[in-house]
């Protein structure tokens, strides 16, 4: 394990800002130019657990001498670096005169605890760059054929963790409900695992044909697309075993994907009854990309 025992800013000089990098949903090709030029230039680079080793081989193949990977693996309700172990490790790497980048999933700023990096590096004296990336949220509705906003259907979009922080209350899930019933888009991150306690506390306030999707490992080779509707969410979810990395979809603009996905060559005809024809569709094979 590396030694994280802390030198000072006053007698070891930083030369280098390290750099929050945002490795995107999944997909090489959906990293910026800005993160491929940083990660090329790190000579450490300490990289998540959503982070997959296809992203930085794609980047970092021809790169010599390579930087050292250090992997630091934080997932919700699984076994995880302890945070204060990651802040140190960033301090004492970039007093030493190292190339630092912080290689996180989707983007930093986005339920990436970002927020408490940056104030740890700042309190040792070292700068801070955020490189930007795209944030699964994203990537998930782009593989339900739809955007989080549609003037049709949606006129915003709430970005929301169903992962709280320990001890914490949570988010107040009464209220986002109501937002969610004027016109809002709610996308859930680490939400699958909760699942039945959100879907309990948004049906008294949206109902249950309220459109619903999920979407695992959004925009790489293991996608898995499925659609339903708000009550019948966490049984579909446990009937197709969706499980973490995943994002939940709900709300209206899903109408335009499922009329999208109608259209997909091989896509199941539409129902000539209710339920609506989304309800219980799994479209593995219709959101697998190659």
């Amino acid at each position: 394990m590396p030694d994280t025992t802390q030198p000072t800013a006053s007698n070891v000089p930083a030369t280098h800002p390290v750099h929050l990098v945002g490795a995107g949903p999944g997909d090489p090709e959906l990293l910026t130019l800005k993160a491929v030029r940083v990660l090329r230039a790190a000579t450490v680079i300490l990289v998540d657990d959503l982070v997959g080793e296809q992203v930085l081989d794609a980047v970092l193949g021809d790169v010599t001498p390579p930087p050292r990977r250090i992997h630091v693996g934080k997932r919700g309700g699984c076994a995880s670096t302890p945070q204060a172990f990651i802040e140190k490790l960033m301090v004492r790497e970039a007093l030493a005169g190292e190339k630092v980048a912080r290689l996180k999933g989707g983007d930093p700023l986005i339920f990436g605890r970002a927020g408490e990096e940056i104030a740890a590096l700042r309190a040792a004296g070292l700068q801070v760059e955020v490189v930007n990336g795209i944030t699964s949220g994203l990537a998930a509705v782009n593989a339900l054929g739809t955007g989080w906003t549609d003037r049709r259907h949606a006129q915003g979009v709430l970005l929301v963790t169903g992962h709280g922080q320990p001890g914490a209350a949570g988010p107040d899930w009464n209220a986002i409900a109501q937002a969610a019933a004027s016109g809002i888009t709610l996308v859930i991150y680490m939400g699958v695992a909760q699942a039945p306690r959100i879907v309990a506390a948004l049906l008294p306030h949206l109902g249950a044909d309220l459109p619903a999707a999920a979407v695992q490992h959004a925009s790489t080779s293991r996608q898995r697309v499925t659609c339903t509707c708000l009550g019948q969410l966490v049984e579909t979810l446990q009937r197709e075993a969706i499980g973490s990395p995943a994002v939940l979809v709900i709300g209206r603009v899903l109408d335009a994907a499922m009329l999208a996905v109608q259209a997909w060559p091989g896509a199941p005809k539409e129902p000539s009854a209710e339920p609506p024809p989304w309800q219980g569709w799994d479209h593995d094979r219709l959101g697998a990309r190659g």
